[in-house]
């Protein structure tokens, strides 16, 4: 360790930048067992005066990854590269075209400093040729650069922090698939947890997910050094999850800022990228990096497990649409295109609105017609037999009373008929029901908020059937609803992740987990408490709202309502059109 302890982790960093970091002092504590001491250090900041007690942390954090057998380390660099510590020319070293051209921040380096970040990146893209897009590189290894001795020990940290062979935990992602998926995860966490910092990019952006494109770049690449090395702190000890946070952190400061000014004009997708990382890059005048971490890890997230399915599931739909690791990045849009989208009960601006709530993956998609009253007439045969089929699908009524309303729906209508003669329900999480008029408003699965609700129910145990109002007495137009006790349990209800169905868990079904069912006398939506979020006769002609436990939601429009017209919307591959 002393002569670790010699080394000099200062060499490419112009200490004029550094502040009150010490560069001379002896490093405090720099080897952890107790991985609460660890997570507590990283998280409070215990390294960030230290130069040298960060950089010895950090290369022990960065070898302790579990990695490929196989992992090229800084003797393979000085064999091709050599270890020259005089100024580099960074055109000799020309980034590779999977960073998508994103320039190499600085941060606190010297200027001739950047060739040699120029010569690790390029050296890592002829190590490990298996990397095909990973834009947040340059920034991690400029960032790598400040905490090494020399260029060999950049590369290696870079390249173990690429190779690390964790079950369930990558650190970076090294393909277009899991970087547009993440984009995607980022997108459903946004409008989860930060709804109305989400609502002002709707309102602002022409192309939401253009917006969140960027997210990776806000945390490795905007912020001031000061911020980035305290998120690289918690990084190494808790991974790719941290990212997902301060994103998150960053974008409900980025709203207070806008909520502090002028209301923000109506802009493009450019112009409110832009202005995220104006705001991003001069952070360090409002929000410490101190302030920034305690509103990252005070949101309430799904654990990495949950994370980690989400992100599966948004990679599985990009595939399922023809993408694949070796394509560059396409524009992705919500597709609401208003010169050819056409209701006869929303607007393409209201239909833009209710697409920033679908789940990312399914906002590559053209809304499609599926089936109107207008049209196909009032049948719920025709109903199912235009809808069957697809999944997920979007239901909206407008009623005689002008009013309108209508619900996501996750699962095909044809799941219906498992249940035999019995009305059952069916469905995920990922079902909501809105109202348009008088305003806008969303109600979520319940337990997305209130995970606490999704109380554990013993394998095997029985409780009585209930009708489609959520009591033991059925509906005029229904049969009774069979309660499904959920074959599989899971570690940690309180962290459910919503795209996957209510059988996943031990959930008290008759409270949480009532999100659609169909006969052919009713369709339903929602159930438990007072009634039921939607119940529309067989005739399409009359229907029912109430207050309902599955999502919570107040009566969606006048309780007892006659429809003036019903359309069902459903996804379709705007790859393929």
């Amino acid at each position: 360790m002393a002569s670790e302890e010699q080394e000099d982790f200062g060499v490419f960093v112009d200490w004029a930048q550094m502040g009150d970091v010490s560069r001379d002092a002896a490093p405090g504590k720099t080897e952890y067992k107790d991985l609460k001491e660890l997570k507590l250090h990283a998280r409070t900041g215990q390294w960030a005066r230290n130069h040298s007690q960060r950089a010895l942390v950090y290369r022990q954090l960065i070898k302790a990854l579990p990695c490929r057998a196989v992992t090229a380390d800084a003797a393979v660099y000085r064999d091709i590269v050599g270890n020259a510590s005089s100024k580099r020319n960074p055109a000799n070293f020309p980034l590779p075209e999977f960073v998508d051209g994103a320039a190499v921040p600085l941060y606190c380096l010297k200027p001739e400093s950047l060739g040699s970040v120029h010569a690790v990146i390029s050296c890592v893209a002829g190590e490990f040729p298996d990397v095909s897009h990973c834009p947040a590189l340059p920034a991690v290894v400029s960032l790598l650069m400040h905490w090494s001795a020399d260029e060999s020990q950049c590369f290696e940290a870079a390249g173990r922090l690429l190779a690390c062979n964790e079950p369930g935990r990558r650190m970076l992602d090294q393909t277009f698939l899991a970087y547009q998926s993440s984009c995607m995860t980022f997108g459903d966490l946004a409008h989860k947890y930060c709804p109305a910092a989400h609502k002002l990019i709707v309102a602002a952006a022409t192309d939401v997910l253009e917006v969140y494109a960027d997210w990776q770049r806000w945390v490795l690449g905007d912020l001031p050094f000061a911020h980035a090395a305290r998120v690289m702190d918690v990084f190494l000890v808790e991974g790719y999850k941290v990212l997902y946070r301060i994103a998150l952190a960053i974008l409900k400061f980025y709203r207070k800022h806008k909520a502090a000014g002028a209301t923000p004009p109506q802009q493009d997708s450019a112009g409110v990228k832009a202005d995220i990382q104006a705001f991003v890059r001069g952070i360090g005048g409002s929000v410490s990096p101190d302030k920034l971490l305690e509103k990252a890890f005070s949101i309430r997230l799904f654990s990495r497990k949950e994370i980690t399915l989400l992100q599966l599931a948004n990679e599985k739909s990009l595939q399922q649409r023809g993408i694949t690791v070796r394509q560059k990045r396409r524009n992705v849009q919500l597709a609401v295109n208003a010169e050819n989208f056409s209701s006869e009960i929303v607007s393409a601006k209201e239909m833009k609105e209710i697409w920033s709530w679908i789940p990312e993956r399914f906002a590559l998609c053209q809304p499609q017609l599926l089936f109107t009253t207008s049209t196909h007439g009032c049948s719920l045969n025709r109903f199912y037999s235009h809808c069957e089929g697809y999944e997920p699908t979007l239901l909206l009524i407008r009623t005689t009373n002008k009013e309108v309303c209508g619900a996501f729906l996750s699962t095909d209508w044809e799941e219906r008929k498992r249940g035999g003669n019995k009305l059952s329900y069916f469905g995920t999480g990922e079902c909501f029901v809105f109202r348009m008029k008088p305003e806008m408003e969303r109600y979520e699965w319940v337990v997305i908020k209130h995970p606490e609700l999704a109380n554990s129910t013993p394998a095997g145990s029985e409780q009585p059937d209930e009708g489609a109002n959520g009591t033991s007495d059925t509906n005029a137009n229904s049969h009774s609803l069979p309660v499904e006790t959920p074959p599989t349990s899971t570690t940690d209800s309180a962290h459910l992740s919503p795209f996957l169905a209510a059988r996943h868990f031990h959930l008290n079904v008759r409270n949480t987990s009532m999100f659609m069912a169909g006969s052919v006398d009713s369709i339903i939506i929602g159930g438990g408490g007072e009634g039921n979020a939607l119940y529309i006769d067989s005739e399409l002609n009359h229907g029912r709202t109430g207050r309902c436990t599955t999502f919570d939601n107040p009566p969606l429009c006048t309780e007892s309502f006659q429809i003036a017209l019903l359309e069902v919307w459903g996804f379709q591959d705007a790859m393929a059109t």
